[in-house]
């Protein structure tokens, strides 16, 4: 399993932020990176009050999803 791990702040409170992930079970890591930006756009539009300020890819367990 791949993870989009990112963190995301409120453009109104700069100092609350959250680490978010998308995980995707069908990809690799190169396409993960590759792909990164144009998911984090799709998230970003959906989320408009967020500002996406650091993003990685890393391979995960499936048993450290929920962890």
């Amino acid at each position: 399993m791949i993870e989009l791990a990112f963190i995301a702040c409120l453009s109104a409170a700069p100092d609350a932020c959250e680490q978010r992930s998308l995980y995707y079970s069908d990809i690799s890591p190169m396409t993960c990176v590759m792909g990164a930006q144009p998911e984090l756009a799709k998230w970003a539009d959906a989320h408009p009050r967020y500002r996406i300020t650091r993003w990685s890819c890393r391979a995960r367990a499936l048993s450290e999803r929920d962890a």
